[in-house]
């Protein structure tokens, strides 16, 4: 048998090889809080590993702080939450087990939504006993599709800090998307001109941006303190105080317990909508924009 000899450099540029392509360049690691900026992060850097702690059937207030969570925000490069003490209980735990000092609060890799927007209804600070309240405002901002431009804007440039080699694919991203964005915006509002001065009650404020957006008017809400269970004394109080003017429907999340709402429709007579107040991951809504299709869709036959 014949023998060949090998050459030391061929062999060598084989092995160089070899690991190049056992070890790919690291793909960019962004945590979220919630799904909402998941999903815009998904579209203004594709090829990213995104994981959101939170799903649309959760309570965003409150969640555990589990060891998946902490491994994943350990190795991020960048987290975009909420802020506004939306996740005041949670979050700081997490940040504290990781232990990743690109994402602790003051860190280029630590954006809060909250601080790239103007919010509404700031509240006075008040005590644990009178429940979710935000002296920051209300931090539900996705639900308003011009703050959400705000956002996006924050978000490229915290993507463009903390992975410069991807700051001209970002920008053009966010430039295409932007506009595709701002024209939906001009059929949507075209679209929920019917809607405005709707009548409705609701559970919680979470829905309040898309309600100043749209011109409905929330005229109640279910819970007697924020985040606190409707109670049979505070629904029969709210029955009572609405019964001469009924609102058009009765408004939850999907996470939220139905079944207070559903007595309340059915003494009112008017229907109950259980929405979606985030981004489900699939149909009807599997992102921020086709979120916004779908409660418009839902709300609209409130006005046929």
């Amino acid at each position: 048998m014949q023998h060949t000899r090998s050459n030391p450099l061929r062999v060598l540029l084989a092995a160089v090889a070899a690991c190049c392509l056992a070890t790919p360049a690291q793909a960019l690691s962004v945590f979220t809080c919630e799904p909402e900026w998941a999903s815009l992060v998904r579209q203004l850097a594709p090829d990213a590993e995104v994981r959101s702690a939170t799903h649309a059937r959760q309570d965003p207030h409150h969640i555990e702080a589990r060891p998946s969570l902490i491994a994943a925000l350990r190795r991020a490069d960048l987290a975009v939450c909420t802020g506004a003490s939306l996740e005041a209980g949670w979050l700081p735990m997490l940040q504290q087990r990781a232990g990743n000092p690109r994402v602790r609060d003051g860190a280029a890799g630590m954006l809060y939504a909250a601080d790239h927007v103007a919010l509404i209804d700031p509240r006075p600070p008040g005590s644990p006993f009178d429940g979710d309240v935000h002296s920051e405002g209300n931090p539900h901002v996705h639900l308003d599709p011009w703050r959400v431009l705000d956002v996006a804007e924050a978000v490229r440039d915290a993507i463009a800090q903390v992975a410069p080699a991807r700051r001209e694919q970002v920008h053009a991203r966010h430039a295409a998307w932007e506009r595709d964005w701002r024209a939906r915006i001009t059929q949507w509002e075209r679209k929920a001109a019917p809607l405005r001065g709707t009548r409705v009650a609701a559970q919680h404020t979470t829905f309040a941006y898309l309600w100043n957006w749209l011109g409905i008017d929330q005229v109640a809400d279910l819970e007697p303190k924020p985040g606190m269970p409707p109670t049979p004394g505070h629904l029969q109080r709210v029955l009572e105080a609405a019964r001469a003017a009924p609102p058009r429907a009765v408004v939850v999340s999907i996470y939220q317990d139905a079944r207070p709402a559903q007595w309340l429709g059915q003494q009112f007579g008017v229907p109950v909508l259980q929405l979606p107040s985030t981004v489900l991951g699939e149909p009807p809504a599997p992102d921020l924009a086709a979120l916004y299709d779908h409660l418009l869709e839902r709300l609209l036959a409130l006005a046929r």
